[in-house]
């Protein structure tokens, strides 16, 4: 019976995503990857005993009567200390934090915000991830701090990006076996590979004192393939997409301790589609009342209870949170503003993008002007 409700919160977002995709305006971050060298000092047999700028020959050993070169220094010590490889002991006294964060947000970008990333990336990741966490010595009473709350975009995620969503997390809160578990992550990524042609747009939270709000952007062709229904020899598509963003509302119940949410879902909606017609359909109030569904459910079924997931908060500082989830998956966000308002997709035009083409085509080809 369990079972049964994730398959429906599958089928309910299966019908969500089929009418939904995204404009992708988030921004890329690019880091050089840089190397610190530690200069090593060499002691001298000079009568003082001062470092000497030039280390010693390697031919200079001490005599049997224990004449040479003095100090404590080893003879064999290593003058460059790579950071190449992330997770490893490559910190500088002054800023540690920092360096993490860097290298952080380095595998974060090249990877797609974690969706492409080898084993190796994610394994640095999460030696990254877990020195920051480290760093802070409580976690206590974070979630009631002021710079929790605004607008925060995902940089990086150890498991499929939407969820992130508060939806998605309630469908895994529903699941009370470990069987049950494995075949929700299985449809998970599913889903994710079944939505391949499509593109993910900015993965964002926006977190006010009692209530999240997810907002998942997302774009995919609309006119693929035009080779097969026309004379034209054209791999490719129309260069039309459908946009949109799947939005999920929850509402927010501190932990005692104040170091996580208790998210209890509330309704999930369309807004920003390109979709001509359906556009007007979902901007006259048409949601999906998630908390009302499970209301009926769980007076109907004995055994059902209306799911309210645990988001973890790990770290916290005023540029970058991390949280987990019950299945100990790593969400990495950067915070873009304070502003806790929803963003506004009032401007998106449902025309499937076609207005913005011929004012391209014009402005590039035609050049006709009135």
């Amino acid at each position: 019976m369990q079972f049964l409700q994730v398959s429906l919160f599958a089928a309910l977002w299966g019908s969500a995503s089929a009418f939904t995709t995204i404009n992708i305006g988030s921004t890329r971050l690019q880091h050089s990857t840089r190397s610190i060298l530690v200069p090593v000092l060499a002691s001298t047999a000079d009568d003082d005993g001062s470092p000497s700028d030039v280390s010693p020959p390697e031919d200079d050993a001490p005599s049997d009567n224990g004449s040479g070169p003095q100090g404590d220094e080893p003879s064999d010590v290593n003058t460059e200390i790579s950071m190449q490889e992330a997770g490893k002991e490559f910190e500088t006294v002054e800023a540690p934090t920092d360096n993490s964060l860097q290298k952080l947000l380095e595998i974060g970008a090249r990877t797609g915000r974690g969706e492409f990333a080898s084993s190796e990336e994610k394994s640095s990741a999460s030696a990254l991830i877990a020195a920051l966490e480290d760093s802070q010595s409580s976690m206590s009473g974070i979630m009631w701090q002021d710079k929790v709350y605004g607008r925060w975009e995902l940089v990086y995620c150890s498991t499929e990006l939407f969820r992130s969503s508060p939806f998605f997390m309630a469908g895994r809160a529903v699941c009370s076996t470990d069987d049950q578990a494995q075949q929700y992550n299985w449809f998970c990524e599913m889903h994710r590979k079944a939505l391949a042609i499509s593109t993910i747009g900015a993965v964002r939270q926006i977190v006010s004192p009692s209530r999240l709000i997810s907002e998942f952007e997302v774009k995919a062709g609309a006119v693929p393939f035009i080779g097969k229904f026309s004379p034209f020899r054209y791999s490719g598509g129309l260069p039309v997409a459908i946009e949109g963003a799947i939005v999920s509302s929850a509402d927010i119940d501190i932990s005692d301790e104040g170091d996580a949410w208790e998210l209890f879902m509330d309704t999930v909606e369309i807004k920003g589609s390109n979709l001509p017609g359906l556009r007007q359909l979902l901007d006259s109030g048409l949601k999906l009342q998630s908390r009302q569904l499970g209301s009926f459910l769980e007076s109907n079924l004995p055994n059902y209870k209306n799911p309210k997931p645990v988001f973890e908060m790990t770290y916290l500082d005023d540029r970058i949170r991390i949280n987990r989830d019950q299945d100990n998956n790593v969400f990495v966000y950067a915070k873009v503003s304070s502003n806790m308002d929803p963003t506004d997709y009032s401007g998106v035009m449902p025309d499937l993008g076609v207005t913005r083409l011929l004012e391209g085509f014009n402005d590039s080809i035609t050049k006709i002007y009135l």
